[in-house]
């Protein structure tokens, strides 16, 4: 109905028919989108099938090959939420994470402190995926455009936006300022909602 960048960003607040450019990085589920967003349309795009679900997945095998232990996808789900990072070292550490579930082997029971250092280096590369395809997205932009996004920084969206220290890496990487959207999760929704709610003005973004 509309791209998800482009609902991200109505969602977020940006006004998307300036004549400057805003770059978006949804993290979702299954993928990530990344679009720089001026005058009302995407210049560029990028699709990466590297999202929140890679995540759980890279989780549920670290926790197989380095601690023996079988998890199913909630409770992976849950260490991602309770422990996941994207540094190994952030302001506000949280307090490791007790896993509990089968050892692989005999299928005893076992308790594993997790920390989110662990995770941090667990996601390392899947989250390595999603900063070379933001740069090749800042390789397409017009420079005009790159100056504004320079300027004004990168918005995060999406379930994964919520993954700690993930802007301070992105930043770190890029040497662009990195924002988290407030409320990242429902952005798209509540974009898209925005559009359908004023068609006369936004029906040329609606698909």
């Amino acid at each position: 109905m509309i791209h998800e960048p482009m609902a991200a960003a109505l969602g977020i607040g940006i006004d998307v028919e300036a004549p400057e450019g805003n770059m978006i990085v949804d993290i979702g589920g299954g993928t990530t989108e990344i679009a720089v967003i001026a005058l009302g349309g995407i210049v560029c795009n990028k699709s990466l099938r590297i999202a929140g679900d890679d995540f759980t997945d890279d989780i549920q095998e670290y926790m197989r090959h380095q601690h023996n232990i079988k998890i199913g996808e909630r409770t992976a789900e849950e260490i991602k939420i309770k422990v996941g990072a994207a540094l190994p070292d952030i302001e506000d550490p949280p307090i490791d994470f007790i896993v509990r579930g089968p050892h692989q082997m005999t299928s005893l029971p076992m308790e594993i402190p997790v920390s989110y250092q662990e995770i941090a280096h667990c996601l390392d590369k899947s989250i390595s995926k999603i900063e070379a395809a933001i740069l090749s997205a800042m390789e397409q932009t017009p420079p005009e455009l790159y100056k504004d996004i320079y300027n004004k920084g990168i918005w995060l969206t999406g379930g994964g936006a919520l993954l700690r220290g993930l802007d301070r890496r992105l930043e770190a990487k890029h040497s662009i300022p990195v924002h988290v959207a407030e409320d990242p999760l429902h952005a798209v929704a509540r974009g898209t909602g925005i559009s359908l709610k004023n068609v006369d003005k936004f029906s040329f973004l609606l698909r």
